[in-house]
This record gives structure tokens, sequence and C-alpha cells, in this order.
């Protein structure tokens, strides 16, 4: 068994983390760049090393560990290049303008700058991607700000291997010490959560967890800025056209979705609504029936999961579809209506319900009955779906930070346009997300200098652009070549 951080330990963390936060933000943006890169190329080189102790930890197949890998990597070059380009401190400049009106125009520049040391809670179902090298570490240290990860103890051994990897990285690439650091235990993460040297904190877990912590952040003497990553349900929505021209390959697309992962996934699809005499009963159940015995992340988990099943199959108007290593649930947005709070409850795990509608308002009011989410997903056919999914939407994009046209949420691309975020419950912040390249985004903050001399600027603010960035010149975006 790993042993918590002790006391003396955690502050030898937190005080180096201090300590590297000027370098670490001083740093030019193609040498930050190079020490990201590192880290990801030394994380690949270590894969045969790491994924072992992940398939002992998680139970998690190794295909599916190995792809985590590579998303991680990939995940860190993807910030090492928008870093190297420059769009990542979104440069602006407005040059001085004496003949402005009303009143002249001082000469301004405004870039990102990091927030500083940031508190990580490593999640545990994704051991890679959302755990010590995952999204919130690649972004945060793109951003330039310090990282301390608080290891989640589902997999303690995988995470101090890691970080290992990461730190060793780091100090031979020429990072400053401190940049990177990792903590276990929940009341040392606790602690260090409440250290006015933490300046942010990212989260991935459940909804009570989260809210906690959220206050702990928000209630300092000092408020910091936590974005927490607690719960959605994914609901998917289903017209009786896409039925008509997909229904097979619905009911199968849907299963798999569900159950991927043992149903451990943030988005998979926790409702499905189908039309009354929708007709994909049998499908559903022969689909559901075959999915294989798998085991879940831990006992923990497979504990909460099974209370939650339990309490689900109790609630009056839930009857069960089929039930084995996935358990397929069906009811009404009559009886969800009635019962929101007791059917709307996100059970994590491998378990989704089936709510029949009965016409399109009862369609509109089972979408009115959810709170936030990360994703929400509408099966349409576009010619004859074309009214409903105008009135439906505008419904799905006011819950929802990702709205799907014939997909299944599961799978989060890694990319520019990526939201993975959403309305509360699924995060506390939901102008922000986890997942893409401006993750970086919650770990910065701007600063605008006027009518400052051009030598003493930060470098990517000066007229010479010697760091050869993008930037936003008087309006107008420049390409990555020094200004003349």
């Amino acid at each position: 068994m790993t042993p918590d951080t002790t006391p003396a330990e955690l502050e030898q963390v937190l005080t180096d983390a201090a300590e590297a936060a000027a370098p670490l933000a001083a740093s030019e943006p193609a040498v930050r760049a190079g020490w990201i890169r590192a880290v990801a190329d030394a994380l690949d080189a270590a894969a045969d090393e790491l994924v072992p102790i992940a398939m002992r930890e998680s139970s998690l197949p190794e295909p599916r560990l190995r792809g985590e890998v590579a998303r991680s990597t990939g995940q860190l070059r993807m910030f090492a290049d928008v870093l190297a380009e420059g769009s990542l401190l979104e440069v602006v400049i407005d040059t001085a303008d004496p003949d402005a009106k009303p009143v002249p125009r001082p000469d301004l520049r405004r870039v990102l700058v990091p927030l500083g040391p940031v508190l990580v809670f490593a999640a545990s179902n994704f051991p890679f991607a959302f755990s010590v090298p995952g999204g919130d570490t690649a972004s945060a240290l793109a951003a330039g700000c310090p990282v301390v990860v608080k290891a989640h103890p589902g997999h303690p051994e995988l995470s101090v291997k890691t970080a290992e990897v990461m730190m060793e990285a780091l100090r031979a690439a020429g990072a400053p010490a401190g940049t990177f650091g990792l903590i276990q235990g929940f009341d040392v993460g606790v602690a260090a959560l409440k250290d006015p040297r933490i300046t942010a904190a990212g989260f991935t877990g459940s909804v009570p967890a989260g809210k906690a912590l959220h206050e702990i952040a928000a209630t300092r003497p000092e408020p910091i800025p936590f974005y927490g990553e607690l719960g959605s349900l994914n609901p998917v929505f289903v017209t009786q056209a896409a039925i008509d021209a997909r229904g097979n390959d619905l009911a199968g697309g849907f299963v798999a979705s569900f159950t991927l992962g043992v149903g451990q996934f943030c988005t998979k699809p926790g409702l499905l609504f189908l039309p009354a005499g929708h007709g994909l009963e049998d499908r559903l159940t022969e689909a559901t029936g075959g999915v294989a015995a798998a085991k879940m992340l831990s006992d923990k988990i497979s504990e909460g999961f099974s209370s939650g099943l339990d309490r689900l199959r109790k609630v009056e108007g839930v009857r069960v579809l089929s039930e084995g290593p996935a358990t397929l649930l069906q009811t009404t947005v009559p009886e969800l209506l009635a019962r929101p709070d007791e059917i709307l409850e996100e059970c994590f795990g491998p378990v989704s319900i089936v709510v029949e509608y009965g016409s399109v308002d009862e369609l509109v009011a089972g979408v009115e009955a959810f709170g936030g989410n990360l994703t929400a997903t509408l099966q349409a056919e576009e010619s004859a779906d074309a009214e409903l999914a105008a009135r439906l939407l505008p419904l799905l994009t006011a819950r929802a930070g990702r709205v799907l046209w014939n997909g299944w949420p599961t799978g989060v691309a890694v990319s520019w346009a990526q939201h993975h975020g959403g309305p509360f419950p699924s995060t506390v912040g939901s102008i922000h997300t986890s997942v893409g390249v401006t993750a970086a985004r919650r770990f910065q903050r701007p600063v605008a200098y006027q009518d400052t001399p051009d030598a003493v600027l930060p470098a990517v603010l000066r007229d010479a652009n010697p760091a050869g960035i993008s930037r936003r010149i008087n309006g107008a975006i420049t390409t990555a070549e020094v200004s003349r």
C-alpha cells in the first residue's frame, strides 16, 4: 500500500512548485513546448513498464490502456505545437492612435499569463488520460503553471511510476525544479487545496466530492477557480424516422456505447428516449444480453454501482428489460416527470434507461426535465425531422456542452474545437473545457500593458516579435512570422 504524503513532504512539494512558478511563466513558448514534448517522448518510451501496472491496478485491458498512453502523449504534443505557434497566449496589440475619437488611444498589448501552481485531482476511470499525465496536467503545463497532482487511490503505484517518468523527463529537458509534483492521500489533497500557494484546481469525480472541494476553493481567504467535472447523464433522443431508417444499427450502437469501458465513461448515455411502439425492445434486449462480463475499476466503484442499480430497480414505474453483466431498464416520460429526482440520478456503471414518449410534446417535456450535461444527442433524419430538430436543438444546447447529431457520446476527440464541459452538475465551470486546446485557458489570466517601453515588455509583445508567433495587431491576425 502506498503511504500518504507526509506534511513535510507536502510542504516541500508546494514550496518547489511556488519557486518554479516565476521561471516557468517567464519561459519562452518554444522552450516550454520542448519540455512538454520531452514528457510525451518519455511516456511513450515507458509504456511497456507503465501499462502492465495499469492493467493490474485498474482491471482495464491492454489495448485500451495503450490507447490511453497514446492519447495522453498526443495531447501533450498538441499543446506543445500550439505553444510554439502562439495561439495559446492570445496576444492582442492595439498600437497607439493619437487621432482616435472620442479620445486618443494609448498603446495596449494584451497577453494571457499563467495563474501559478495548479492542483490536479486525478480521476479513476482513465488511469492515464484523466490522471497523472492527463488533460488537466497537460493544459496547465502548457499554460506555464507548475502542477501538483493528487493521485487517485485506485491506481497508486501507477501514479508514482508515471510521475517519476515525467519528473525525470522535465529535469533532463531543463525545466525548473518543482514544475511537476505528486501527492497521495485524501486529507493531503484537501490541505493542498487550502494552501495559499495553489492558485487553481482541476477535478474529475463524483458530484458530492466535487461540490465539497469546490466549496473549499470558493471559501478560502483568497478564493481560487475550481474546475470540477462532476456528473452527467448524456441523454439520447431518437425520432421515429431514425428508427424506420436504421433501427437495428441504433440499438446496437446504443448498447455498445453505454457498456463501453463497463459503463465507466463520463459520457456514457444514461437514458435513451424512444417513441412508444418503437419495436426495438427485442433487439435492445438481445444486444444487452450479449455483453460480456468484465471487472469494474475497483471494489468501491463496483459497490457503488450495485447500490445505485438496486435503487433504480425499486423506483416506481421503472421495470427491467434485460439484466446480466449489463442492465437495461425501461420507463416512460410521464413516470420520469413524476419522479425526476429518483430516475435522473447518475448510476456509474453498465446500466441505462429506455424512456418511451407518446408524442412530440412528451419528447420536449423529457428534454426539459434535464439539468446540465456534458452531452446531449439527437438521432434523427435530416429531411423528415427538420422541423422537430429545429425545435429540439436549442433546448439541447441550453443543457449540454456538446450536442451530437446521429452519433454516440462516448469517445471525446482531442482537438481545437472540442468542448468537454457543460452546465452544472456536469461541471462547475461551463464556459471552459477540460479537453482540447482551450483547456489551457482555465489556468491563464489576461494582462494588458499600456504605453510600456518595448525593451521591458514580455518578448511575445515586442514589436520585433522575436518568438515569431501569431498575433492580432490592430484587429488583424498576423502569421507566425517576425513582425516588421
